[in-house]
This record gives structure tokens, sequence and C-alpha cells, in this order.
């Protein structure tokens, strides 16, 4: 399975939450430590409290979350804008993330673990383009695209 090598992702005071999510999708170890951690003034606001993550996968995938200040919320819209171009469905979503495998059986997986919670933009099955095919927006608010790799561009 083929995916991004790093993600850098931004949430507002749900970094720790979204990091043990995608590591009961992907697996790996988690590291997680406070902005305080790192001596920052205390001045700042929360600063104890601030998260700054890193997931590291089992095949090499690295998701690093940041939590960044205000409410509790996605820092991402939880529906994003696309569009149908010669067959393929693009987004404008800010923060949009490939998981490709090369088999069904092995995407599978990742698609069930990141539709929990998700709003699901095109159902994952089989495509005119590919043996597998979907994209779903998380309950953090990330799009995702997952697919079986063929020959396509």
């Amino acid at each position: 399975m083929s995916l991004n090598a790093v993600a850098h992702l931004n949430f507002t005071g749900q970094a720790r939450a979204a990091l043990e999510f995608y590591q009961s999708v992907f697996g790996g170890q988690t590291t997680v430590v406070t902005y305080g951690d790192f001596g920052m003034p205390a001045g700042l606001p929360d600063a104890t409290k601030v998260v700054f993550g890193q997931l590291t996968a089992d095949n090499g995938f690295r998701v690093m979350a940041y939590d960044v200040p205000g409410t509790d919320g996605p820092a991402v819209p939880a529906t994003p804008a696309t569009r149908r171009e010669n067959g393929t469905t693009l987004t404008t979503e800010r923060f949009f993330l490939s998981v490709r495998g090369e088999t069904v059986d092995e995407v599978s997986p990742v698609w069930k673990g990141l539709a929990e919670g998700a709003a699901i933009v095109e159902e994952f099955g089989p495509s005119q383009w590919a043996p597998a095919f979907g994209m779903l927006t998380d309950r953090f608010g990330v799009t995702w695209i997952i697919d079986v790799a063929t020959a396509h561009a």
C-alpha cells in the first residue's frame, strides 16, 4: 500500500484524538507532546495543553498533527468542494490524502477504518478507471481518496 510520505494536519483541540484514530486505522507508533514540553513561554495561552504529535504507521506513512488555538472543531471544512473532470473526481479540499493499494483486499480495511463517522463523497467500489475507488471526508474533516493502483492518470 502506498501513502503520501508525510501529512501535516492542523486541528483545533483534536490532534491527540486524531492521532489515536489514525493509529487505529494504519497501525504504528505515536509520539505526542505538548507545547509546554518544548518550553514555550508561559504567556502562551494553554501552552501545556496544545498538542503536537506524530504517527509513524507500520508502512512508513507519517501523519504529523498540530493543535491550533481556537475552539474544538475540525480545521478543515467537513464537506469538500468537488467536481468531476474526465472521469476523475477532483477536490479543492485543503487536506487531500491518497491511499493506494495493489488489491481491493489491501485497501478495504483502510476504507472501513476511515469511514467511521465520515462523510462519504464517493462510495468505495468498482469504477470505470480502477478495480476499487472511493473518497470520503473523515470525522476530523480530512479528505481521503482510497483506490487500487491501475494504469490510469
